[in-house]
């Protein structure tokens, strides 16, 4: 579907003014359809890379025929995600040509099926699994095999987001450490989806979370809540501007572990909490600063860094052993997109998950 999508993408941009040599129809173009057609869309698309509030832009999508094998899907949620803005941006490892439409999880609704498709039905609600960029729009038509059928009970802000985040932080517990019950880890970005997630899947297992967070107006009902989610400490950057962080950890073991997705300072005091041959993973980088390691945490702690990045995981063929928590986030209607793409670029301080509502 994504050469048809592309076609007739390239039809509605060419109306609003907007060319791409990527968008010429291949000789080979020949496919065998179905007499089932997709609604119009709405999709929020951008033509080239750079600042999201400035490139990316709502636009009418027109109907598309569905190939025998292929579902379309009326979406119901699609998240923003901090790697949805680096594609966007243009430094995203990975990332669709433009013209493009954003966004790479989301829940939505079967609204037509494909006539050799099998084993889904109108009305199911899915998910893209493994996920796939294009869901920031009403209307979704993928082959068959990306749609994973879940149960029609899930609220659909947690469906739109169940797989980048929390199966992250899963992995990100089970991958790296053996860690037991009575064990403790260390990271930073603590009020992050991901960060919330790992506190919650460390509390269900016995596991200790210490959390660093940046300081800000309000930190201390920060700390609250991430405690009532089942912090064991949470620690602003300032407060660890100590000789010796450990003293802090009252009963609380020192971590063999450490999660890292902001960079710079914060992912030193990671470091400085982490017991000997501890292991500090790194999965995102906020701050845009490098993480910089003394030469003694190497020698005398024998420390590790490590690595993580989802879509390899998902791309090794286990994608289907993630198929089969509550965290803080905000539906958004459609229409107000502009709004929640400002929060979720930070401009309006510190905001939930900010998920699109079709």
């Amino acid at each position: 579907m994504a050469t048809v999508r592309l076609v007739y993408l390239k039809a509605a941009l060419h109306r609003q003014g907007v060319t791409s040599p990527l968008f010429r129809r291949p000789n080979s173009a020949v496919r065998a359809f179905s007499s089932a057609i997709s609604p119009p869309s709405k999709a929020v698309v951008y033509d080239q890379h750079g600042p999201p509030d400035s490139v990316c832009k709502v636009t009418e999508l027109p109907p598309v025929p569905l190939k025998d094998n292929e579902v379309c899907v009326r979406m119901l949620a699609a998240p923003i995600n901090p790697s949805d803005i680096n594609r966007i941006q243009g430094v995203y490892p990975v990332r669709p040509e433009v013209p493009a439409i954003g966004g790479y999880e989301g829940v939505g609704e079967v609204y037509s099926i494909g006539s050799a498709v099998k084993g889904l039905d109108k009305g199911d609600l899915v998910i893209p699994s493994p996920p796939s960029s294009g869901t920031w729009q009403t209307y979704f038509v993928k082959e068959q095999s990306i749609w994973h059928k879940i149960d029609k009970s899930t609220p659909v802000e947690y469906a739109a987001t169940i797989t980048v985040n929390p199966l992250s932080a899963l992995r990100m517990l089970e991958d790296f450490v053996d860690l037991k019950s009575g064990d403790a880890v260390v990271q930073n970005g603590a009020t992050s989806i991901v960060g919330q997630c790992i506190i919650q899947l460390a509390r269900v297992r016995g596991i200790h979370t210490i959390n660093i967070i940046r300081d800000r107006v309000g930190s201390d009902e920060v700390k609250e809540k991430l405690k009532k989610l089942g912090a064991d400490e949470v620690f602003t950057e300032s407060q660890l501007e100590v000789k010796n962080v450990k003293s802090l950890l009252a009963n609380i073991p020192e971590p063999a572990l450490g999660f890292n997705c902001v960079g710079g300072n914060a992912a030193s005091l990671v470091l400085k909490f982490l017991k000997h041959g501890g292991t500090m993973v790194t999965y995102g980088g906020m701050s845009k600063k490098p993480v910089t390691v003394s030469t003694s945490s190497f020698i005398f702690k024998d420390l590790s860094l490590r690595g993580f990045w989802l879509q390899k995981w998902l791309t090794s063929d286990k994608a289907k052993e993630c198929r089969g928590s509550a965290t803080r986030m905000e539906l958004v209607p459609f229409d107000q997109f502009p709004t929640a793409l400002d929060k979720a670029l930070g401009k309006l301080g510190s905001q939930p998950k900010q998920v699109i509502k079709f």
